[in-house]
């Protein structure tokens, strides 16, 4: 009985799987009929065109339904491969579905008929383990399986653009029904372990949409008894030893933001590090002081000026650096390096060691101090609205056939604010309309600012997207009023400056994630970001956007690194992308809003259907109007194979963008090989390429401006005698510690 269904849900899988890659593969051979027979290979890259809008959004979903055990199954995910947990994680090979669905269900049905099942631990050596360097992820919101993996081209200088658009339609069409096949054979796999379905998948993609997605955190339910016993064997256990290595991974990530450089020698006392910032003397002396294994705290006297004062009455001097093994003041470098060759160093450090700091000795940053953030005029709008939230009913709610959580009536909000305020109705309303306007509360559903009657609203707080992935708010109202958002942007640039020259290599490439998670500027750095809950951004310029932005998502990257930890795969840096994200000017940004969103212009991700924001979406505000190339050589986000990190200001930002992309394209970015007439091009230039130029050739030629002028003479004569061939280099996903 049992097989006899697994034989009829097998056939009506692969019935509808092959009708719509048949359709898919229609379109991809209509236009591939126009190539010549050179051996070239397509770039399929992200290009901008095609399945812009909701309706070709709504037009081109497609659920995969199964039959199992008389339930149905109808779920969409964006995943190609189930691990132990449940959780899925994007495949990057080129896999026929009806393969996938028939190859499952025939082992399935060769077991089910097996009186003595093979060890587990056996049937999970023979399945092949796939190369995590041909697995790229994009910002956690592509549509994974795309010809992405290819890591070599060869040039064509008559490319069709036409073509290369149908294609990658055609291409994303195939591999989106590929996704949803394997969705079917997981979920089939799960009902025959006796997995329950329950609590898997979340309710939100990227932007807060209602799309399932599962959590790479998530472990597996308990199998009940009488399933055991229905069942003797458990597909799931297909994928037990890729469970225990995403085990040993999470523990690697966790203690790779642990290991830094060499462990400091441990010691009773304190050394305390007066700096400023640009000072090149507190560059040699940090550096002085790593080799030597000596944990230090940093005062930089231009983030604490209170110290300065401190500096002048303790060392009768205010010039920096100056170095203090407790309350014994050592001097500055050139002091420090003459202890150092005495040999009379190692006993002061020997004196650290054994002896605990006494009164007098300087101490730590303080908390808060010397710090703006918490300070600032009373909002006497948030005051009148945290009485409301206290004051009006706030609790889940049913509006037009939906659950929502956590919401008010606006009559109920209208009656509070008639009745506290002294005002009559109309005018109570146009008050809730001033207070929605200033993003203290929205609607359940954005369908207006606020309204009277049975509409449901949201406190910002309340909001569940908020409460469970925002990063930079608290529960209840701030009573400070919003700080122009120019204000806030100078202080995150001034602060993530001290950062990055303290807990920063010199280089930019390498990132001291311990030392700058216990400082007292990223606590600070975390109120700062606090204030742009309300803030207005829409009349920032573009050198504004620019620079305010790009920081932001620098320090957000860390931000997140160190909440949710180093995401060593596919599926947990689409978590850190996509699901990491901050509240700006009453809207949740993620670190791939900010890239694709803003920065891109609005953009579609590589290797997706979907642009980040909606036609309706208010955030289209303050996304720029084009693209901008060389931010993707200034966006940092943890890995070994980014550029820079530095810091950017509104005044020079072009000229410090075009600094930013000549170090990272002649560091390593782009490699010219005259001999082998090859240009060896970082994946960046790949995933991106749309946004650099048309096609390949329009890439390099961009690229070229940006090297020194031997290696763009070379280049722009290989392109010139159209025989160039172009590889990309792994990218090294690893953390930039």
């Amino acid at each position: 009985m049992e097989n006899r269904e697994l034989v009829e849900t097998k056939e009506t899988i692969s019935q509808s799987v092959e009708k719509l890659e048949l359709d898919a593969l229609d379109i991809q051979g209509k236009y591939q009929d126009k190539q010549s027979n050179e051996t070239k290979t397509l770039d399929i890259g992200h290009n901008g065109h095609g399945f812009d809008t909701e309706e070709d959004d709504k037009s081109n979903k497609i659920n995969i339904v199964g039959e199992i055990e008389g339930n149905t199954v109808a779920q969409e995910y964006s995943c190609d491969k189930v691990d132990a947990s449940g959780d899925f994680e994007p495949k990057s090979q080129e896999v026929n579905t009806n393969d996938v669905v028939q190859n499952d269900l025939a082992k399935e049905e060769d077991e089910s008929r097996d009186k003595e099942p093979k060890n587990m631990d056996q049937i999970a050596d023979e399945i092949p383990s796939e190369d995590p360097n041909l697995e790229p992820v994009f910002d956690g919101t592509e549509v994974p399986g795309m010809e992405a993996c290819r890591s070599s081209s060869t040039r064509k200088l008559d490319s069709d653009q036409e073509t290369l658009v149908v294609v990658e339609k055609a291409v994303a069409l195939k591999n989106f029904v590929k996704e949803k096949s394997a969705v079917a054979v997981s979920t089939m796999l799960r009902r025959l372990s006796g997995k329950s379905d329950e609590g898997a998948a979340g309710n939100f993609d990227d932007e807060g949409k209602d799309v399932r997605s599962f959590s790479s955190n998530s472990e597996p339910n308990a199998v009940s008894e009488k399933s055991v016993e229905k069942f003797d064997w458990n597909p799931l256990n297909y994928l037990k030893k890729s469970s225990d290595a995403d085990v040993e991974n999470k523990t690697e990530r966790r203690d790779s933001l642990t290991r830094g450089p060499p462990t400091p020698i441990d010691m009773k006392g304190r050394i305390i590090l007066y700096t400023r910032l640009g000072c090149e003397e507190s560059k040699q002396i940090r550096h002085f002081l790593h080799m030597k294994r000596l944990r230090y705290v940093e005062i930089n006297v231009d983030v604490y000026p209170s110290r300065k004062m401190e500096l002048e009455r303790i060392s009768g001097s205010t010039s920096v650096p100056k170095v203090y093994f407790n309350e014994i003041l050592i001097g500055g470098l050139s002091e420090v390096k003459t202890l150092n060759e005495s040999g009379k160093l190692d006993e002061k450090i020997d004196f650290l060691i054994t002896e605990a700091p006494i009164f007098e000795a300087p101490s730590p940053p303080l908390p808060g101090e010397d710090d703006e953030s918490s300070s600032g005029a009373l909002d006497e709008l948030a005051l009148v609205v945290r009485k409301m939230k206290e004051s009006i009913a706030v609790k889940d709610r049913f509006y037009k056939m939906r659950r929502f959580s956590n919401c008010f009536l606006a009559s109920e909000a209208v009656d509070f604010l008639s009745e506290d305020q002294y005002l009559e109705r109309q005018e109570a309303v146009e008050f809730a309309q001033k207070l929605a306007s200033k993003f203290f509360f929205h609607h359940a559903l954005d369908e207006n600012i606020f309204e009277d009657g049975n509409h449901l609203y949201r406190f910002l707080d309340d909001d569940p997207i908020v409460e469970s992935q925002c990063h930079n708010i608290r529960r209840g109202i701030l009573t400070v009023k919003p700080k122009p958002i120019a204000e806030i942007a100078s202080r995150l640039r001034f602060l993530s400056y001290a950062m990055f020259e303290a807990y920063v290599s010199e280089d930019g490439r390498h990132v001291d994630y311990t030392s700058m998670h216990g400082s007292e500027e990223f606590a600070r750095y975390l109120r700062i970001v606090e204030e742009l809950q309300r803030v207005e951004i829409w009349d920032l310029s573009r050198e504004e956007k620019l620079a305010f932005f790009i920081n932001l998502y620098n320090m957000m990257a860390i931000h997140a690194i160190l909440v949710l930890g180093h995401p060593v795969g596919a599926l947990e840096r689409r978590k850190l992308f996509g699901e990491f994200r901050y509240v700006i000017g009453g809207s949740t940004y993620s670190l791939s809003a900010i890239h694709n969103g803003i920065l891109r212009g609005n953009q579609r991700p590589p290797y997706n259907l979907k642009k980040p924001f909606g036609a309706k979406d208010k955030r289209t505000r303050v996304a720029l109007p084009y693209p901008e190339p060389l931010i993707h050589f200034a966006l940092v986000c943890g890995t070994r194979s980014g550029p820079a990190l530095r810091c950017y200001s509104p005044k020079n930002i072009d000229e410090e963008l075009m600094d930013a992309a000549r170090n990272f394209l002649r560091s390593g970015g782009v490699v010219i090989d005259l001999t082998a007439k090859t240009a060896h091009a970082s994946m960046i230039l790949k995933w991106y390429s749309i946004d650099f130029g048309k096609n390949e050739v329009e890439v390099l030629k961009h690229v070229s401006n940006y090297l020194d002028s031997a290696d763009s003479e070379k280049l722009l004569d290989l392109l010139a005698t159209s025989d160039l061939k172009v590889t990309y280099q792994t990218y090294d996903w690893g953390l930039n510690g």
